[in-house]
């Protein structure tokens, strides 16, 4: 069935006994796998629980974390809730994750309650907020910062594990051995004033693993959590290749619903499109177009690459995808399939997507 993912696992393997590698032998970083990407995908999950170089799984979704923290406990893995929580699902955040990126003090006195009535200790990462601009308290406000440890501090059923940092995701800001060197002098500052040891510097995602091999990540940082460079071979602040990674461990795979030669100009009064934008078309004559059955309620368009280097993609609706494939040397065909790599949001989209199907290659 078609669309379908195809998930080379043995590529996955490689690419994780690469990050691992930089991460933890170069780096002497400890390695977080983040499983979101791929919805936590089970035979992904499988292959991170029985991989002893990973340390932690995290997630942004609880539903996801459900399905497997049990058995990567069992395994000797710590699960993490990496989206701040929300307050309804403070419960479900203390039973299935030993770790959670927090910034608020009203959930982490919830979070200390719940833990409390549960007898136990949850341990929480207090995120700092460098200037990308998304969670965490500001860098600038040490004050705030402070006050924050204290109350924190004050808490019977909560360990202040560490601290985190998230860059790229949403300002687009590049981790440096500047920035990176404020978060881990704060680290310092934290732990002289309140006589503490913190655990975990989280120096951030994929963005941050470039700085290990060029030899540029701080001092103090001793955990970077990866997702799309153990899934898709790339360091998201540059783009360039993970040493010893490759790119197509993930592929999409469409099937052709028509094939016709028709003009490239729309022809009539332009309005809106069905998602309330106005496009732009390049006249080009009359050419030869492949409709495919995916579309934006599956994937991401921009994210898209076809493998086949002479075929453009055109635009996409709900659900399809419009290719001109006039300049390909192939022999394209209505049943015939079109393949694509991917990049984040591509991935991200077509593995929320119940109508993409999972194909393993071992």
């Amino acid at each position: 069935m078609y669309p379908q993912l195809t998930i080379n696992l043995k590529k996955l393997g490689q690419n994780l006994d690469a990050v691992a590698k930089i991460t933890r032998d170069q780096g002497g970083c400890s390695l977080m796998i983040v499983t979101k990407s791929l919805c936590a995908d089970e035979k992904v999950v499988e292959l991170l629980i029985n991989d002893k170089r990973v340390d932690y799984l995290a997630d942004s979704r609880i539903e996801n974390l459900k399905t497997y923290s049990k058995k990567a406990r069992e395994c000797g893995k710590k699960t993490v809730m990496m989206r701040l929580p929300m307050h309804c699902e403070i419960p479900e955040t203390v039973e299935h994750a030993d770790l959670s990126f927090n910034s608020e003090i009203s959930t982490i006195r919830l979070l200390d309650r719940e833990a409390e009535r549960r007898g136990k200790v949850h341990s929480i990462l207090l995120m700092v907020d460098l200037g990308d601009l998304r969670e965490g308290l500001f860098y600038a406000d040490e004050m705030e910062i402070f006050t924050m440890v204290s109350e924190i501090l004050k808490l019977k059923n909560i360990e202040l594990f560490g601290i985190g940092v998230n860059l790229t995701c949403y300002g687009a800001i590049i981790p440096k051995d500047d920035n990176l060197s404020v978060f881990a002098g704060i680290a310092e500052k934290i732990e002289r004033k309140f006589n503490i040891k913190l655990q975990m510097l989280s120096g951030g995602n994929s963005s941050s693993i470039y700085l290990i091999w060029k030899g540029g990540l701080p001092k103090g940082i001793n955990n970077l959590r990866l997702g799309e460079s153990f899934l898709l071979g790339n360091d998201t602040a540059y783009g360039e290749d993970v040493p010893g990674t490759v790119r197509d461990a993930i592929t999409l795979e469409a099937q052709i619903i028509e094939l016709r030669e028709k003009p490239s100009l729309p022809i009539g009064e332009a309005g809106l499109d069905a998602f309330g934008r106005k496009p732009h078309y390049e006249d080009r004559g009359v050419i030869k177009r492949a409709i495919l059955a995916v579309g934006k309620q599956d994937i991401d368009q921009d994210s898209l690459t076809p493998v086949d280097n002479d075929v453009e993609i055109l635009g996409s609706s709900s659900d399809h995808l419009i290719l001109d494939v006039t300049k390909s040397g192939r022999e394209y065909e209505v049943g015939g399939v079109v393949s694509f790599s991917l990049a984040y949001g591509a991935v991200l989209r077509a593995a929320t997507s119940k109508y993409v199907k999972k194909v393993y290659v071992e």
